[in-house]
């Protein structure tokens, strides 16, 4: 990577905003009849992009040269998004009675931006609580309620840290990262990233997987950042990190002070019951054989659900929902229910 090529961009917005379409919310009713506003932000230089591409020898590095023609084609000009008033988040509150706390933080930060001509700033969080708890689900939800795009990564699956920053085209097979790949194929300046298991993150000694994270969660040093495979700056300063662990031990300091950190625990009983019912409610909302089953679940069926993890509730009312069709009836019993084991904690299904 030469240094000479990492030169400041320019982060220009235009002083007159758009009103996206309905369907860039993503739905879910957390704008209360707003739609989200945007600027459009340069995410790249084109004439950095063109004296890589003239660099290039004839007939060598392919898959490079498609990258930096479609960068070209594309433009570098993205969509910087914001809801136009504070949205209502009642609905999250209610879905995700767990993160309460989160939900406070983003609230206060929404509320400083929404009536200023300020962009949209989030510290990145840390989510850390057990599998199951819903972390990923939160996060896109965030993408939902602030009407930006989406990127994940899982970290539990890497072997080495290029899947965030990208592979040197030197490389056979090697490709753009995660981070570049969300900004340049995306509409959006501003999407949630999600790093999933960040503490499950491995690869070989040599070579730290969350080594480009120092500088992307840093606002200033984000603004620059070079994935390894196209060598070009791109602006990722305003990409909204959402980070997910199950604990914070193998999280290096650096990175965790460059984030808020929420401890999530498992709902407790009364929670569980709201998700589950809600989840219940939903279900049979969507399906055109949901009408045939009663509008609200039996207290005993509700109390057998509250034992499960928010992740497990959807597959156990499907497949109650199942067992009470096989059964030719319109109500779900507890018995519907998949057998097992209390899923709280360990895993595993109630009876």
């Amino acid at each position: 990577m030469s240094g000479t090529d990492l030169v400041p961009i320019q982060r220009e917005q235009s002083s007159g905003a758009l009103a996206l379409s309905s369907g860039a919310s993503h739905g879910g009713g957390g704008f209360a009849g707003r739609i989200p506003i945007a600027h459009m932000r340069s995410v790249y230089r084109v004439q950095d992009i063109e004296r890589r591409l003239d660099k290039l020898p004839p007939k060598e590095h392919e898959s490079l040269r498609a990258t930096y023609e479609r960068m070209l084609e594309k433009g570098p000009e993205r969509f910087q998004v914001k809801p136009s008033g504070l949205p209502a988040m009642e609905h999250l509150y209610d879905e995700l009675p767990n993160f309460t706390e989160a939900l406070d933080d983003l609230k206060r930060q929404l509320a400083l931006c929404h009536d200023s001509r300020d962009a949209l700033e989030i510290t990145p969080m840390l989510l850390l609580g057990p599998p199951g708890v819903g972390k990923t689900h939160f996060a896109r939800e965030v993408s939902k309620l602030l009407g930006t795009g989406y990127g994940f990564v899982s970290m539990s699956s890497l072997t080495a840290g290029w899947v965030l920053s990208g592979a040197s085209s030197q490389w056979k097979g090697a490709r753009p990262g995660k981070v570049f790949e969300t900004l340049v194929d995306g509409q959006y300046a501003n999407p949630v990233m999600v790093v999933d298991e960040i503490d499950k993150a491995g690869g070989e000694q040599a070579y730290d997987p969350l080594g480009s994270l120092y500088s992307l969660l840093e606002h200033d040093t984000a603004g620059g950042f070079i994935d390894e495979f196209a060598e070009v700056p791109i602006d990722a300063s305003q990409v909204i990190w959402v980070a997910t662990a199950n604990e914070a031990r193998a999280i290096p300091d650096p990175i965790l002070n460059r984030m808020n950190v929420y401890e999530v625990q498992m709902p407790d009983r009364d929670a569980a019951r709201r998700i589950a019912a809600k989840l219940y409610r939903s279900i049979r909302a969507d399906h055109d054989w949901g009408s045939r089953f009663d509008p609200e679940p039996a207290d005993a069926v509700l109390d057998a659900m509250s034992q499960l993890a928010p992740r497990e509730m959807r597959r156990a009312w499907m497949t109650a929902f199942g067992n009470a069709k096989l059964d030719g009836r319109d109500a779900i019993e507890a018995r519907d229910l998949p057998a097992g084991g209390p899923r709280r904690a360990p895993i595993g299904f109630v009876q």
